[in-house]
């Protein structure tokens, strides 16, 4: 390992942290311009011009489209689109960052994984329940955000009423005799005020008061080692304190509840619906204060998220800003008048014809429309074209873009400009072991050569050759750093990496297994 500094050849990164623009999109898309959204595709993809306008005027028009009539606003229905290109070109991570720009519910499916109705396999409505899903989450964790101080307040209470229980409660002891000797008459106690304790024994209905109820003394010293218990645990010194606590389970279901084989298409869950009807059932457990802080802060957000605001909510958001990324559609392309497989994959485009064009799909929150949902496809289509799709298909993606081949700039622009860049991602690692790594110009150019030579001589991989190339290059640096290298800086020049991949990638047989 040497022991060095050097420049790495990176750009310095002086710009404020990204903001989050996923909170309410509708609020900030309508100065979101498509500009500025290629501006932030930039910041994590390398060239693709043409598929970043495409997708961001997409984006925009879901804005417009909302400034609309009520009358006119049904009508305009969102141009979905096909990328066409090679593996490892940006088409995932364009959806993927789009999505994630927009606060949209995204999920990708493949094509290929899809059988028409009545085959073994997932039906294509699978997709459209998985993006409900998708959408119940997000807007729960938003909610759950929205009230998570006062849930955190709610379970530091509960947490000191476990470490500190209150105390057993007396029976009030009886009156004193009189001058005559006789027991005074028994107080008059107000029905209403008879306390009902759950405790071990079971339910009692005494008339009964705590110690701390009855002097004032007892109940100010009480609360002075609550307020001392409180300091103690925010300071985190009880996290390893064993505590009782009564936790809630759902009741066991029986296996041959589950769904039968050939109905994976058919997840509507009926496992998890059965057990919402189930009555639940309360186990007593000793856990220790982190374990409990954890099962008392989601039992409070349960109870301060009101879950009919989320479904309604969440599949409001699917309907109108959902974005379904259909990868492998070439796979399913062809075979139009054949047999066998091919009627196959033209079942699957028929199937997915209703579901693009727009119809009601029963999922286990409800009806959701697909009429507005983007839809965007992908796929290499080297041997098929798009051409290929049943004619209705094809009309449902209007807008088709067609995505660049990478190569040694490409590469290098990847492994310098994104946010993310793999070499940003390698030194972050190191830097967890105490050591530094830089890269200098030239070897960042020969990282890129020799990924762009690996994918011309052999399967093109796109940009994920670039992740196989570090590895191996950083291989015995990684292995090494926790036992020898702290503090020590390596330099990755044009000689390192040849030096380390040069017997590699000059073997074809061994390039083929390890790059």
């Amino acid at each position: 390992m040497t022991s060095a500094t050097s420049s790495t050849g990176l750009p310095a990164t002086t710009e404020p942290p990204e903001a989050d623009f996923r909170e309410d999109p509708p609020h900030w898309l309508d100065q979101f311009t498509p500009r500025e959204v290629v501006a932030e595709l930039d910041k994590y993809i390398v060239g693709q011009s043409e598929a970043k306008k495409a997708v961001a005027i997409a984006l925009r028009n879901r804005w417009r489209r909302q400034q609309v009539d009520d009358e006119l606003r049904d009508e305009i229905l969102p141009n979905n689109l096909i990328m066409i290109g090679p593996t490892g070109v940006g088409k995932t991570e364009i959806a993927r960052r789009l999505a994630r720009l927009a606060g949209s519910p995204f999920i990708k499916v493949e094509a290929s994984k899809f059988t028409e109705v009545g085959y073994v396999g997932r039906d294509v409505e699978s997709m459209v329940r998985d993006l409900v899903d998708t959408a119940v989450a997000m807007v729960r964790t938003a909610r759950e955000d929205e009230v998570e101080d006062e849930a955190e307040r709610r379970t530091e209470e509960r947490l000191l009423d476990l470490l500190l229980p209150e105390p057993p409660r007396a029976a009030p002891k009886p009156s004193a005799p009189d001058s005559d000797g006789e027991s005074a008459a028994p107080t008059q106690v107000d029905p209403g005020a008879r306390l009902f304790v759950a405790g071990p024994r079971g339910v009692t209905g005494q008339n009964e008061t705590t110690r701390a109820e009855a002097d004032p003394a007892v109940a100010e010293r009480r609360k002075r080692t609550r307020e001392k218990l409180r300091k103690l645990l925010r300071d985190g010194h009880l996290e390893d304190r064993s505590v009782e606590l009564n936790v809630q389970q759902g009741a066991p279901v029986s296996g041959m509840m589950l769904p039968m084989g050939g109905m994976d298409g058919m997840d509507l869950n009926f496992t998890e619906m059965l057990q919402d009807l189930l009555p639940k059932r309360s186990k007593q457990r000793t856990v220790t204060v982190s374990e409990a802080r954890r099962i008392l802060l989601q039992e409070e957000l349960d109870r301060l998220v009101d879950m009919d605001e989320v479904v309604n909510e969440a599949l409001d958001r699917a309907e109108e800003l959902g974005i379904i990324f259909l990868d492998e559609l070439d796979k399913v392309a062809g075979g139009r008048g054949g047999a066998g497989p091919d009627v196959s994959r033209e079942g699957v485009q028929r199937d997915l014809l209703p579901i693009v064009e727009g119809c009601n799909v029963q999922t286990k929150y409800g009806f959701v429309r697909t009429d507005h949902m983007l839809f965007i496809a992908a796929g290499a289509f080297h041997v098929a074209k798009p051409t290929d799709l049943i004619p209705e298909l094809q009309g449902r993606f209007p807008i088709r873009v067609e995505l660049n081949s990478l190569n040694a700039p490409e590469f290098e622009r990847i492994l310098r400009e994104p946010r993310n860049a793999l070499v940003r991602q390698y030194q972050a690692l190191v830097e967890a072991d105490g050591a530094s790594v830089d890269f200098t110009d030239c070897g960042i150019s020969e990282i890129a050569r020799i990924a762009a030579d690996l994918n011309n001589r052999m399967e093109n991989i796109g940009a994920r050759r670039l992740r196989t190339v570090l590895t191996t290059l950083l291989e015995e640096l990684l292995f090494d750093l926790p036992d020898e290298g702290r503090g020590e800086t390596l330099v990755v020049t044009g000689d390192f990496v040849r030096e380390k991949l040069e017997k590699i990638v000059s073997d074809d047989d061994l390039s083929r297994y390890i790059l």
